[in-house]
């Protein structure tokens, strides 16, 4: 799965949410199945993203069955939907765990992305077009409303986009197909840990580089790109916060009104 497909959900918006605690749940009618399920999804991907729940983390699905009063049925769907999205594990016999992101994985890719990249700002200085700056222009004007409003998935597949835009703006068919893959393969720790404000910075450099990319300066956009992805990755990889270990107190800021 790619960056894009990863990032198609909300996440971390606060959804007025129909199920309520097993306690409740005999004062009103339960929702559509699909409906109960969606918002289960969306409860434990905001969990996740707001570092509520740790990488790791037992996701048992009698306990959530319990949290929201529905059957363990909906709950193994809402389960099968996060684990297609790479947020959640599924392991025979063990149950559903909160995905662990591979921290050495993503130095790699980092480490392969600044190589790759420094020819990519070269080329882009050289060969681009008004309509391609126009087209990149028009991705940073999106890029930026959805940093903005905080929409963490959006923001995600938006940041990595703009790479791989410049690389399809050239051309480089098999150069975008790899920079998809790269940026694809630590979506997952972007996703769990980067904050809002990193974000907004990351999408502020992005400006920068294309400011230098329209001046024709080759030097400075080359050192904008290359200190854009050193600042990115140190501001992932850090140790994850301290998130509860109780599911229930985990998921309550979602469904409690």
């Amino acid at each position: 799965m790619n960056a894009v497909s990863l990032s198609r959900r909300k996440a971390g918006a606060k959804t007025t949410h129909k199920i309520q605690p097993a306690q409740a749940s005999a004062t009103g009618p339960t929702p559509p199945e699909q409906d109960s399920t969606q918002l289960i999804v969306e409860a434990i991907t905001a969990a996740i993203v707001e570092h509520r729940l740790s990488p790791g983390a037992k996701l048992t699905e009698q306990k959530i069955a319990s949290i929201y009063g529905v059957s363990r049925t909906i709950v193994r769907q809402a389960l099968f939907q996060l684990a297609r999205d790479h947020l959640v594990t599924l392991e025979p016999s063990r149950g559903a765990f909160v995905a662990s992101p591979s921290v050495d994985e993503a130095r790699q890719v980092f480490a392969v992305r600044r190589h790759l990249e420094q020819h990519l700002v070269e080329e882009f200085c050289r060969r681009a077009t008004t309509a391609d700056f126009r087209a990149l222009r028009a991705h940073m004007k999106q890029e930026q409303l959805v940093v903005r409003r905080v929409d963490v998935k959006g923001r995600t597949r938006l940041l990595g986009d703009f790479h791989v835009l410049m690389a399809e703006r050239m051309g480089c068919v098999v150069l975008a197909q790899i920079l998809s893959e790269l940026i694809s393969r630590c979506a997952l720790i972007t996703l769990m840990y980067q904050s809002s404000r990193a974000a907004l910075h990351s999408s502020d450099e992005h400006l920068a580089i294309l400011d230098a990319l329209e001046a024709r300066d080759v030097p400075r956009a080359k050192a904008l790109m290359e200190a854009h992805l050193l600042e990115t990755e140190n501001s992932l990889l850090y140790e994850p916060r301290t998130a509860s270990a109780d599911l229930r107190q985990a998921l309550a800021p979602v469904h409690s009104a």
